[in-house]
């Protein structure tokens, strides 16, 4: 991970400025200054895609939101870019067109936030960022549903918001994803997993 020398005193800041003043490539907003987060796998850029076309049968494709960023708040972290997201009515108004697609603290929270996994082990960023960082930031912003994808480990997390904290439930390969947002949903974890795979 690199660090640009920008550095933001408040999210406010950071928000107001514009995206073409932002640096190319894949950044979150730690501590007030952008840290590069590196380049995806292309794995996980066909789960994203796979994801993002099954969820657009029944989610109008306004509230589907990939590349869009999510104010969080933890020790360093700042913003968060969640691999797919769909959004509530209410959040999407909240959004302003002609700015950055940035959900605020004082804005309404996605319904589901999915991440895929990028491979590490307990202890290494990657691993504990994903499975540690993240799911305390937004189960502290009050998202219903948190989904976990992991590849490495081939199994799919579906985490629910219970009384502030995230109860997960395990899928792994031809057991139907349960969805508690979106129960129309037929796909196993095998499917969601291996997208992209000998097509």
């Amino acid at each position: 991970m690199t660090q640009t020398k920008t550095r933001f005193r408040t999210l406010e800041e950071y928000a107001a400025l514009d995206p073409l003043e932002l640096p190319e490539g894949n950044y979150e907003l730690v501590n007030g200054v952008l840290v590069e987060m590196g380049a995806e796998n292309d794995q996980n850029r066909e789960i994203v895609v796979f994801l993002l076309l099954a969820l657009a049968q029944f989610v109008p494709r306004q509230l589907l939101r990939v590349g869009s960023e999510i104010a969080v708040s933890s020790k360093l972290v700042t913003s968060r870019y969640p691999d797919l997201m769909v959004l509530t009515e209410e959040a999407r108004s909240a959004m302003k067109r002609d700015q950055r697609s940035l959900i605020t603290p004082k804005m309404p929270t996605p319904s589901l936030v999915i991440e895929v996994v990028s491979p590490g082990e307990p202890g290494e960023d990657n691993y504990d960022r994903d499975y540690v960082d993240k799911r305390q930031e937004y189960a502290a912003r009050a998202i219903p549903e948190y989904w976990l994808i992991d590849p490495m480990r081939a199994v799919v997390l579906v985490l629910s918001l219970i009384g502030g904290t995230y109860k997960a439930v395990e899928f792994r390969g031809d057991d139907r994803l349960e969805s508690p947002t979106f129960p129309m949903l037929s796909l196993t974890a095998h499917q969601i997993l291996t997208a992209g795979e000998g097509e």
